[in-house]
């Protein structure tokens, strides 16, 4: 089934899966993009506030990502995002945590000047596997709209 505009509902909640993510992912991570002493050192990490690895927050928006998509967005007629306006990390991912990811639909505009199109307004959230809220990412995507 194709996701179109329309097929969202605003306060609907949609679940998109779940990932458990490994300690080398998280080095693996860091080391391309965020190499932090408390995402890519075990030694430095211990010695840190976090007392461990940690996955970098960017690596954890790309979890986040790679589950909306193989969720949902996969198989719907999105035309990408113009933007996020809020990204909060709330708790620290570590190696063996398990992440499910849920999103609410807050507001759905039609598109006035594309009337093929619309823009959903979403909050996705991250869980862990004690259901502790990990991330919060509140943003929007554009759909296109249900063929005639």
């Amino acid at each position: 089934m194709t996701w179109y505009f329309e097929d969202f509902e605003v306060g609907k909640t949609y679940q998109s899966g779940s990932r458990t993510v490994s300690e080398e992912e998280i080095i693996a991570f860091a080391r391309e993009f965020d190499p932090q002493p408390f995402h890519i050192d075990r030694e430095a990490a211990e010695q840190s506030y976090y007392g461990g690895i940690i996955a970098s927050g960017w690596h954890t928006c790309s979890m986040i990502m790679r589950m909306m998509v193989d969720g949902s967005l996969g198989e719907s007629s999105s035309m990408g995002s113009p933007g996020v306006d809020e990204v909060r990390w709330l708790k620290p991912v570590r190696g063996g945590d398990t992440l499910k990811v849920s999103s609410t639909v807050l507001e759905m505009r039609p598109s006035k000047s594309k009337p093929d199109r619309g823009v959903v307004v979403y909050q996705w959230e991250a869980r862990n596997q004690h259901d502790e809220l990990v991330t919060t990412i509140k943003g929007m995507g554009m759909f296109g709209r249900r063929p005639a």
